[in-house]
């Protein structure tokens, strides 16, 4: 009989399972003759003996994994590999009418397999819960169902002409469901003890999504969980009544005791498993750290916008309208786990961006820290994940970004982390999509230099129409509200043209416009930074084409007044790669003047007014506003509603109001008012 799972494994398919070198290496030996000799049980477990004498058995209904190997190798051989593509050969090779049992002295010289195998119309929703208990065990079943009862997102994507392979990416892994209705070749990047538990969430939102939306090839949906309808239920009481403190004293009347205040409501949210107001609150601590210090990291608005963050997830999950409630798991990251190891992890360099902090209270107590993000592609999942790391410095200035570029991360260059492919055996992922590779002598990182591959990454990484880009940011949830995922906006763009390259010297500020291949057209804007003096020289090098043809670009984007600006990392021209932050350089270059044009017109200039307006409000503190702050907020109401923002101009009419009244809930809830609409106003612009 013939094992159609194996004849449904394709190179790429057999790449996840094992690795690509040991596919490359068993295909060369089959095509040599060097290969097993192949025999089919009356069982139809398929056995291949090899010249060696080493003797490998694919038993029938379970994966490869299950196979036995008479080799030393631990996991997955070259043997393994190998007796699958004689057995493949071997029956593509046989007439129609050819027995299929018996054994075969070696392959017959006929083409490989394609990469892609045709698209099958199934679901992996279709194994049951029997069936799982089966694969993974029972303990690990359970674990999944608490899982299950606390709720996940997933985004399901059916096989289609693109991708053949169904799949189902959570938020900490992606698993793949390579041979249709054989659930034992399942490929997930989730180590060994998360993917049994990850597994049955897979097949489970397959099945929410065949009720939910039968036929759709992808959809992000939530699976389990529950909606919470009564005020209250959210599980942020501790931090919001943190916030309101925080609000009616002031930023600037906090001070080291409230350090254990924070402490015990961060201890409450990790242990609800909320973890993006745990993140949010992780992230205001560091801002009031920032104050305390008088570090140059501290934003009243970045510290107000925090505020707001955790009231509008809160009022996102306890509205009293139950179909108007937003799920849990996607506002509040409910029992999202804080780090997930992966394996056989693949990455595409998409450049770097260093930063630097000023020296905290000008001594040398607390030396400037000069900090690398290098941001990684994962086309396997179709994110973007960044990898951190801070050194310190004796030297006032810190170091220089071409001075980081040389510097180790894990083991590995900077520069070649940011430029070029790494393969991980020991990386481990948090739910925020930071990433960080664990030392291990077995299980070793690695990473070699740029090979010009970013073509081929997928769309949801590799930008080709700039206005559908601009229409899917525009259709997504408020940010207050979306998962916390770092580098969230990070792309690679590809670049039909670039119309003109240009300087504005009083901004420090080096202008690009660029068009994708459709002509639509988006700004590239890179601002001078002392610690990447060479930035902005090697920018416009490689978008001018003193380096090649600028083909690619990849950075940070975002929308407003309708387009696209992207806060640029690195060019590809012809097959050069430039991290810009990375770039030598003192930024003596002589760079041509750009034509002087407005950034913001007057809605801009109005609301980012009254944003600033009610973070100094935060930053004073509510209880200890001058009196002349009423008249700055009526001015403020006029500014926003004779540029029609109406609505917007109400709310801070109303937190003028409650100023004037003796109730401290009032004029916190007024201003909680105020800064969400405005923050979400902002982001529509």
């Amino acid at each position: 009989m013939s094992r159609a799972d194996l004849l449904a494994l394709t190179p790429d398919s057999l790449a996840a399972l094992a690795n690509r070198g040991l596919v490359k290496r068993a295909t060369r030996e089959v095509e040599a003759d060097a290969g097993p000799t192949v025999t089919v049980g009356a069982d139809g477990a398929v056995h291949g003996e090899y010249p060696d004498g080493t003797r490998t058995v694919l038993a029938p209904g379970a994966g490869l994994e299950t196979a036995t190997c008479g080799c030393p190798a631990t996991g997955l051989c070259r043997h393994v590999i190998a007796l699958v593509l004689a057995y493949q050969r071997r029956e593509r090779s046989a007439p129609a009418s050819a027995p299929r049992s018996g054994s075969t002295p070696g392959p017959a010289a006929v083409e490989s397999p394609p990469a892609a195998g045709p698209v099958v119309d199934w679901s992996p929703g279709e194994f049951s819960d029997e069936d799982l208990e089966t694969l993974v065990g029972a303990r690990a079943l359970t674990a999944a169902r608490r899982a299950l009862r606390a709720g996940c997102t997933a985004r399901v994507r059916r096989a289609s002409a693109a991708d053949p392979v169904p799949s189902v990416e959570l938020t900490a892994c992606v698993v793949r469901f390579l041979v249709p209705h054989e659930l034992g070749y399942v490929h997930t990047d989730a180590t060994a003890g998360a993917r049994d538990r990850v597994v049955p969430l897979a097949v489970w939102a397959f099945r929410a999504a065949d009720e939910r939306a039968p036929g759709v090839e992808e959809i992000l949906l939530d699976v389990g969980g529950e909606t919470t309808t009564a005020a209250g239920d959210s599980g942020l009481g501790p931090a919001l009544a943190l916030t309101e403190d925080i609000l009616l004293d002031g930023v600037v009347h906090t001070g080291p005791t409230l350090a254990a205040t924070v402490e015990r409501v961060r201890r409450d949210l990790d242990a609800a498993g909320l973890r993006w107001p745990l993140l949010a609150l992780e992230t205001l601590d560091d801002q009031l750290s920032a104050y305390r210090e008088r570090a140059a990291r501290y934003r009243p608005e970045r510290a107000a916008d925090l505020i707001a963050e955790l009231h509008a997830r809160h009022r996102a999950v306890t509205t009293t309208t139950g179909h108007d409630a937003s799920p849990r798991s996607r506002v509040l990251g409910t029992r999202e786990a804080a780090s997930t190891p992966l394996r056989r992890l693949r990455l595409t360099g998409l450049g770097c961006r260093v930063t630097a902090s000023a020296p905290g209270r000008g001594d040398d107590q607390d030396p400037p820290e000069s900090v690398a993000e290098v941001y990684l592609a994962h086309p396997d999942t179709g994110a973007v994940l960044v990898l951190r790391r801070g050194w310190k410095s004796g030297a006032d200035d810190g170091l220089t970004g071409s001075d980081l570029g040389r510097k180790r991360a894990s083991g590995l260059r900077v520069d070649l982390l940011a430029s070029g492919d790494v393969v991980s055996e020991s990386a481990v992922r948090s739910a925020s999509r930071m990433v960080r590779f664990s030392a291990s002598r077995v299980a070793r990182s690695a990473a070699t230099p740029f090979s010009d591959s970013w073509g081929a990454l997928p769309e949801t990484l590799l930008v080709r129409d700039l206005a559908e880009a601009a229409r899917a940011m525009a259709a997504l949830p408020p940010r207050l509200v979306r998962p916390r995922i770092e580098a969230e906006f990070v792309r690679a763009v590809r670049i039909g043209k670039v119309r003109a390259v240009g300087y504005h010297p009083g901004d420090q500020r080096l202008e690009a416009i660029v068009e994708d291949e459709a002509g639509t057209c988006a700004t590239v804007a890179a601002t001078y930074r002392s610690v990447c003096p060479g930035a902005l020289d090697a920018l416009a090098g490689a978008l001018s084409g003193d380096r090649g043809q600028p083909r690619y670009l990849s950075g940070t984007l975002r929308r407003t007044q309708g387009g696209l600006v992207i806060d640029p990392l690195a060019v590809v021209a012809d097959a050069t790669m430039t991290v810009i932050d990375l770039a030598q350089g003192e930024g003596t270059g002589a760079l041509q003047a750009a034509v002087a044009e407005n950034w913001s017109g007057p809605v801009e200039e109005a609301v980012a007014g009254a944003r600033l307006l009610l973070a100094d409000a935060a930053h004073q503190g509510l209880r200890h506003l001058p009196p002349t702050f009423a008249n700055r907020l009526t001015a403020t109401e006029r500014a926003l509603t004779r540029v029609g923002l109406a609505r917007a101009g109400g709310c801070v009419a109303q937190l003028t109001a409650a100023l004037g009244t003796d109730s401290d809930s009032a004029v916190v809830a007024a201003w909680i008012d105020a800064q969400i609409r405005l923050s979400v106003t902002d982001e529509c612009l």
